[in-house]
């Protein structure tokens, strides 16, 4: 029987009892019948009280395991988003070196081609200033000896 069934009895066993003359808020009970109702109330109550407090206790264990579960949730997920910034600025800092680099050979490959391209017109400046000379010397001789020949050639006329 539980508490509530004991107390419902109880309720009715009042109810039920014949008022006093001249006393109006005075019943006659049986009161053997309300010992036993109140035994068996005092019986139950531990049992309740016993139930109230393994709830109790069950309550507050799976509020901590929420808890801790929560914690090392949040706790996984503060660590993931550090790895992930961690890695946003490995990538940032990776590319803008990857950049720098690039734009470095860039920078020597223009040197270096520019060097040649200078290197090279001053080879084909010496050439053509070789072959300028050679051209030169080949005309005087070539004059020098149409002068020979002429000479040689009006010596005979």
């Amino acid at each position: 029987m539980s508490i509530e069934e004991i107390l419902d009895d109880m309720d009715e066993l009042l109810d039920k009892a014949s008022t006093m003359p001249f006393a109006q808020h005075k019943s006659l009970i049986d009161g053997e019948r309300l010992r036993e109702l109140i035994n068996d109330a005092r019986l139950n109550v531990p049992q309740e009280v016993k139930h109230a407090k393994m709830v109790e206790f069950d309550r507050d264990r799976i509020i901590k395991e929420a808890e801790a579960k929560a914690e090392k949730i949040i706790r996984q997920a503060e660590e993931r988003a550090k790895a992930i910034v961690e890695e946003e600025a490995i990538v940032k800092e990776a590319k803008k070196r990857a950049l720098e680099a690039v734009t470095k050979a860039k920078n020597e490959s223009d040197a270096i081609r520019s060097a040649t391209d200078d290197y090279v017109k001053g080879r084909f400046q010496e050439v053509e200033t070789y072959f300028n000379q050679a051209l030169q010397d080949v005309q005087g001789r070539k004059t020098k000896f149409e002068q020979l020949t002429k000479r040689k050639t009006g010596n005979k006329k």
